[in-house]
Parts: structure tokens; sequence; C-alpha cells
């Protein structure tokens, strides 16, 4: 009876993790070019406006920013979660050196870190947020936005 239980128990656990390769854990990693066409919007940081492309979806979050080569200085990714949660990010086939803003939703950056490309080393948020903001890196200290500074725009109007 034992053998019996033991290969269902394997064959269910093969089953249920080919039915979620295809929401998101293989395609990331194949993910050969570069994500251009998600939505965008405007963000005002100090006396800057930021054209950002929005990451909403899990897969979308999970690639970010990979195989960019190049990303103009006013540009960014809005990554944006359902619920608010310390955030973790890493830069595994990111080939751009980026700076995480990782923002509370009233639009307040809550804090920033400078990322490596190409590393696993972990990035994460000092409290729960919902949203992260990455840039070139040097941006936010070139414009002297720092934490405890707001960011304006659709995500956190009236919060």
């Amino acid at each position: 009876m034992l053998p019996i239980r033991r290969a269902l128990r394997h064959a269910f656990l093969a089953a249920t993790l080919t039915a979620l390769l295809p929401l998101g854990g293989a395609s990331a990693w194949a993910q050969e070019g570069p994500q251009l066409n998600l939505p965008r919007l405007k963000l005002g940081a100090g006396m800057y406006q930021i054209d950002v492309q929005v990451a909403s979806s899990a897969l979308e979050r999970q690639i970010g920013l990979m195989n960019r080569k190049d990303m103009p200085q006013h540009e960014g990714m809005l990554f944006v979660f359902e619920v608010p949660a310390v955030q973790c990010f890493w830069m595994k086939n990111t080939l751009l050196p980026l700076t995480a803003a990782f923002v509370a939703d009233d639009g307040t950056i809550v804090n920033l870190a400078d990322m490596k490309p190409q590393t696993t080393d972990s990035h994460c948020s000092s409290q729960p947020v919902r949203y992260v903001l990455e840039m070139n890196q040097g941006w936010f200290a070139k414009k002297g936005i720092k934490a405890g500074q707001k960011l304006r725009g659709a995500p956190f109007d009236g919060r």
C-alpha cells in the first residue's frame, strides 16, 4: 500500500508543478529580450518627471528590466503589488546597474537601494510597501531625491 501512496503523491506533485510552469515559473527564465510594451504612466519626483513602465502582473514583475541594455535617464519601471509587504529584489539577468526606491501607498520613498547587475544579492524594503520604482543607478542621488520624499502620480493620488 505504501508504494502506491508514494507513487500517487509523486504523480500529483509532478502534475501540480507542470500546471504551474506556464504561469511564470519557466517563462521569465526563458525571456530572451526585454519587455518594452508595458503600460506607461508619468510620475513626479521633486521637480522632475519620470516616464515609467508599469509591471503589475506576477510575470511582468518577475521579468522586470531583465535583458535591457540601456534605459533613458528619465525612464524607469514601477512594480505594483496587490498588498503592502516587505519587497525584496535581485538582479539576475539584469544588465543595468539600478537603484530601487521602495515606495509606500502615499508615494513616500521608504528607502533606496543601489543594485549591481547580474547578481542574486537581495535588496529589501525596510517596511511593507506596495510599490518599487527602479531607475538607472545614481538617478535619485543626482536629483537629490532621498528617503522621506514623496513621489506624485496616479498610483499615489488621494492616498
